[in-house]
């Protein structure tokens, strides 16, 4: 059977929101967190406004517009509005500095930036590339602005009322929608080009299976990350609505949920551990969330649903592709990723893209039906994006192994992995059984160099709030869950992980640091725990 790709009107901002605006603009689009609500009818208006500021500073059609804005009304408009025009959205993390911001500029390409007015001293202190033009989201912009530099004011773009000149030529789903800066976890970040038929096709409801069209999303991830742009653009597009906040925050999560009647949420596994690690209360079941996404699910998946009465589901995405795995309700099984949904084609391959058996771990190659449902490429970039989508598919540098149900695992990534004394060692397990300590809030496990031969494994530990670490208590409870070779011979403690700007452990920054006078040594040879060399350990 022939599938037949999502129309104009369905997946490309402009045309949804004008056709939601027109069928049910009284229906609630988003509420924040200050109260403020706007309907579908006042979403187009204002993204009408913005538009028309944008076009009479310049911006035409396929130019990029930078957005350095944090979670927001602004931040959603510019974005929203640069779409309306035809233009390619740009959103930057708002905590960028030197020199990747620099980068980013640059790599852009982009003339016009909308900023926080926190960031605006940050952007003039590097290069600013093609930029001629600064919009500051404040009533007056702040700084005197250097040669070649514009400085405006937030009400160039908070115009109400009347709207940008005709488009020339329809928006087509095939267009670039935006490009959206990967966190450059091991080298510069790279600019994924995305359409609007990829982001339309990476999380709605007929690729989330779990989600509906009534639903409405906390937008808590970044509007810098797939998960707070996507989700936001998705949720128009089919006639569901956010909830939005400027980031997640533990101690809020529940309240706001109940406050502002969220339904659905995607959490990193990180966030799933936090919540199940604050002390257990008796309204713990009295929200209104139906269905939670933990990605990676690790553990947490029975834990969650019991204690907090939500479904729970997981799957695997990268800013690059569209969901090629999901899982149903409440999965049993630790670790899994689910399988592969309609649309797509995945295999596991070997170093030289030939497929591994079953039980066997190889990368994750994928290409999708219909084209344009993934990135088509990195921006700037042809010699990336070449070596992404070698022999036709695109590699995802993550491992996993299928086992004989049919459901993926996720094992690491490719660069993360550890070989010990002739034995691979996925980080991610390990990461996962100490995760289960109850005095674990954070982990991650990587190489360090052995004084006999290949890697030794280390364990950065952060704890929950009031407790410590203790080494050998973590060894002891390690012992019988994980082979031998996978206990971790090292133990660091610190007060938390180094993190991306999208959550994500900056692992390449605990291997450069490697070993510190305060890691714990159990002993190369020794399967067991050993008294602590070291004392102090942060609590």
């Amino acid at each position: 059977m022939t599938r037949v790709p999502p129309s104009a009107e369905t997946c490309v901002l402009r045309y949804a929101l004008e056709r939601h605006a027109a069928e049910r603009g009284d229906d609630v689009y988003a509420v924040f967190e200050d109260g403020g609500r706007w309907t579908f009818a006042e979403t187009l208006a204002r993204v009408r406004a913005t538009a028309a500021g944008l076009q009479r500073l310049g911006v035409e059609r396929g130019d990029a517009v930078l957005v350095m804005m944090p979670n927001g009304a602004l931040g959603l408009r510019a974005m929203f509005a640069a779409n309306y025009l035809g233009a390619v959205s740009v959103p930057v993390n708002p905590a960028y500095r030197g020199a990747i911001l620099e980068h980013v500029v640059a790599d852009s390409g982009a003339a016009i930036a909308v900023v926080h007015p926190d960031c605006l001293d940050r952007l003039l202190e590097v290069p600013t590339g093609a930029l001629t033009r600064i919009v500051v989201a404040s009533p007056e912009p702040g700084s005197d602005a250097p040669d070649g530099l514009t400085l405006h004011g937030e009400a160039v773009l908070l115009g109400e009322g009347g709207g940008p000149e005709p488009l020339a030529t329809p928006i087509a789903p095939w267009d670039t929608q935006s490009i959206i800066f990967t966190s450059g976890t091991t080298g510069r970040s790279k600019g994924v080009l995305s359409s609007y038929l990829h982001c339309y096709t990476a999380m709605n409801p007929e690729t989330w299976t779990c989600t509906r069209a009534d639903d409405r999303h906390l937008l808590h991830m970044p509007i810098f990350h797939i998960g707070g742009a996507f989700i936001a653009s998705m949720a128009l597009c089919v006639g569901a609505s956010i909830a939005v906040v400027e980031r997640f925050r533990t101690d809020d999560f529940w309240p706001a949920v109940r406050r502002m009647e969220v339904t659905c949420v995607f959490l990193l596994g990180a966030m799933a551990t936090f919540l199940l690690k604050q002390p257990p209360r008796d309204d713990d079941r009295d929200h209104p969330l139906r269905a939670v996404m933990i990605v990676p699910l690790g553990q947490a998946g029975p834990p969650f649903r019991e204690r907090f009465g939500v479904d729970v589901f997981t799957l695997f995405n990268m800013t690059e592709i569209s969901t090629p795995l999901i899982s149903g309700a409440n999965p049993a099984k630790p670790n899994i990723c689910g399988r592969p949904r309609a649309g797509v084609e995945v295999r596991l391959v070997d170093a030289n893209d030939l497929a591994v058996a079953d039980g066997a771990p190889g990368e994750l190659i994928i290409r999708t039906d219909d084209p344009w449902t993934m990135t088509h490429g990195y921006h700037g970039r042809p010699e990336a994006t070449a070596a992404a989508w070698r022999n036709g598919w695109f590699h995802t540098g993550d491992m996993f192994v299928r086992d004989a149900d049919g459901d993926y695992q996720f094992v690491d990534r490719l660069k993360d992995a550890i070989r010990r004394r002739g034995e691979n060692i996925s980080s991610y397990e390990v990461e996962v059984e100490i995760l289960a300590h109850p005095d674990v809030r954070e982990a991650a496990v990587v190489a360090v160099p052995s004084d006999v031969t290949e890697d030794e494994v280390l364990a950065v530990l952060a704890p929950v709030e009031g407790r410590r670490i203790d080494p050998a208590a973590i060894v002891a409870f390690l012992e019988p869950r994980l082979p031998a070779f996978m206990i971790p011979r090292y133990i660091r403690a610190v007060d938390a992980l180094p993190k991306t700007p999208t959550a994500k452990v900056e692992k390449h920054v605990l291997r450069a640091t490697g070993l510190t006078p305060d890691c714990w040594d159990r002993g190369g040879d020794r399967r067991g725990s050993s008294p602590s060399k070291f004392e102090g350990l942060p609590s």
